[in-house]
C-alpha cells in the first residue's frame, strides 16, 4: 500500500488530491484506490481502503507498507479483523518502536541472507538478520529483520550505505530471511512500476482535472488501462498504449479497414 500526490489536480479550496493503492506484488494490479478527503491524510484511510476487499482476497495474504502505517491501531486490524499478515517498515517516526529494534543484539546475529544486484548504472549490495522477538511493544509481532544496504555508482568506488528495520507477526517457520527481504524489494513496485507508469506513460502529474472526484476517478482509469495492457501481454506499457492510440489500431479495433 502507498500513496501518490495527483500534481496536476487541484481543489477549489486550494488543497491537493492524493489517492492510496493496494497493489498485488506479483503482477502489479491494483486491486483497490481510494481518495484521501481534504482534511484528512492517509492513516485514517488504510482501514477503510482495505475494507473493500474481500475477506477471501486479504486472508492469508501479506501486506507491506512504508513507515507512515507502522501503527499499532494497523497492525491488530490487519491480523484481528482481516486474519491477514504484516511486514511493516519502522522509522523514526515512531521512536519507542524503533529504538527498542536498534538495541536488539544485532552484532550476535549472522548474515542470513545477502543478495547484490546490478542495473540502471549502479550497484547494490543487501545483507539481511532476522532476530525472532518475544515481547516486543508492537502487536503481535514475531520477527524483526534489519536490512543493510550499500549502494554506488558503477565505476566509482564510493559507497552510500543504509540501514532500514521492518516487523512482521510471521514467525520463523512462516516466513524465511530470504522470503522477507523479497518482500521489502517486491514493495517499491508500487513506486517504480505503478505511480512511475501513471506518471510516465499517462502524464498523470501533468493531468488538471480537477471537479468534484475525476482526479481520483481518472487515476484509477489509468490503473485499469495500465493492468489491462499488462495481462494483454505488453511488457512495455509505453509501446502497448502507443499500439492502441494509433490511429490504424483504432480503426482496426472499430471494424473499418
Amino acid at each position: 500500500m502507498d500513496g501518490t500526490c495527483l500534481r496536476g489536480a487541484g481543489r477549489a479550496d486550494g488543497s491537493r488530491v492524493f489517492v492510496l493503492s493496494a497493489v498485488r506484488h506479483h503482477d502489479a494490479l491494483t486491486a483497490a484506490v481510494r481518495e484521501i478527503g481534504a482534511k484528512t491524510n492517509e492513516i485514517p484511510e488504510f482501514a477503510p481502503l482495505l475494507d473493500t476487499l474481500d475477506d477471501q482476497d486479504l486472508t492469508d495474504s501479506i501486506v507491506t507498507v512504508d513507515a507512515l502505517h507502522s501503527r499499532t491501531s494497523h497492525a491488530r486490524y490487519l491480523v484481528e479483523d482481516r486474519q491477514a499478515h504484516y511486514l511493516l517498515s519502522v522509522k523514526n517516526n515512531q521512536p519507542t518502536l524503533a529504538r527498542q529494534l536498534t538495541k536488539l543484539p544485532w552484532k550476535q546475529v549472522p548474515v542470513l541472507d545477502q543478495s547484490r544486484d546490478r542495473g540502471h548504472g549502479r550497484e547494490d549490495v543487501r545483507e539481511v538478520k532476522v532476530v525472532s522477538v518475544n515481547g516486543l511493544l508492537f502487536p503481535h509481532a514475531r520477527q524483526v529483520v534489519r536490512i543493510h544496504r550499500k549502494r554506488r555508482r558503477i565505476g566509482t568506488s564510493k559507497w552510500q550505505t543504509e540501514t532500514v528495520y521492518a516487523v512482521t507477526d510471521l514467525a520463523a517457520h512462516q516466513a524465511s530471511p530470504a522470503e522477507i527481504a523479497a518482500w521489502v524489494r517486491g514493495h517499491w513496485i508500487i513506486e517504480n512500476t505503478v505511480h512511475w507508469t501513471k506518471d510516465v506513460t499517462f502524464a498523470e502529474d501533468a493531468s488538471q482535472i480537477r471537479r468534484h472526484r475525476t482526479p481520483a476517478v481518472m487515476s484509477a482509469l489509468r490503473d485499469l488501462a495500465r493492468a489491462t495492457l499488462h495481462r494483454s501481454g505488453w511488457a512495455n506499457i509505453a509501446s502497448g498504449r502507443r499500439a492502441h492510440t494509433h490511429p490504424a489500431a483504432t480503426l482496426t479495433l472499430h471494424g473499418i479497414p
